[in-house]
């Protein structure tokens, strides 16, 4: 049968933060860079901007779903967040497959019970390694947080951890989970954005660490393919 006669699958892409500015236009915004992530594969999308209290009205609605991330706080008193963890929750019980990244992550820990403030270390930025308890291997991926997860929900399962983030990822069941990490932010982009926070956000010598991290190898690409896999349904965690 041709490729062109397969069936797509529906992402779904929740919207809960905007790049802006500057970087916003050269890269796009997050949905932008998760349908590059994906590139080649056989996905039609469909965005909600959660930002904008426009919601999915159920989790059958696609066939899978991404969470992106955020400049905001998840514990922020925003007039979109406590419906957005309400259909999370919907969300996790359904079973459908789905992935939540960074501020995703933290959101879906938070609708579950986990908690979740600002890491007494500061930023986390730059490629770092963490441990996929799933694939049982390291994971160097690009980071760019401040808060994470500090409680774990009571039923989820921990599948990523590092030193300088403990609760890097969770599973909430085989097709549905949650990770720190940013598979989607591309090696120019983290440039840039170490650059625009250097003096701001990080001190110099901060973002000069953050800059030399980037030379190193990663696994963004491998990490994407192995989403994309999950969000097919073509992959079980």
């Amino acid at each position: 049968m041709s490729s062109d006669l397969e069936r797509k699958t529906t992402v779904g892409i929740i919207q809960t933060g905007r790049v802006g500015g500057s970087l916003g236009v050269k890269y796009g915004e997050y949905p932008d860079m998760f349908m590059t992530l994906f590139k080649g594969e056989p996905f039609d999308y469909t965005v909600y901007p959660a930002i904008d209290r426009k919601f999915p009205k159920h989790p059958l609605e696609c066939d899978a779903w991404v969470i992106t991330g955020s400049k905001h706080a998840v514990y922020e008193d925003l007039d979109w967040i406590r419906p957005l963890e309400t259909f999370i929750r919907k969300l996790v019980v359904s079973g459908q497959p789905t992935v939540g990244i960074c501020f995703g992550h933290q959101l879906m820990a938070q609708a579950m019970g986990g908690k979740v403030a600002k890491f007494p270390g500061g930023w986390n930025i730059g490629r770092m390694t963490l441990t996929d308890l799933v694939n049982t291997q390291d994971a160097r991926l690009h980071f760019s947080h401040e808060d994470q997860v500090m409680e774990p929900p009571e039923n989820a399962e921990l599948i990523m951890t590092a030193d300088f983030c403990l609760f890097a990822g969770f599973k909430y069941s085989p097709s549905c989970f949650s990770m720190q990490a940013h598979p989607e932010l591309t090696l120019p982009f983290m440039v840039d954005l170490i650059n625009q926070r250097r003096g701001l956000q990080l001190t110099t010598e901060h973002a000069d660490d953050a800059l030399a991290s980037l030379a190193g190898p990663n696994d963004q690409e491998i990490y994407g393919g192995w989403i994309a896999d999950i969000l097919k349904g073509e992959r079980r965690i």
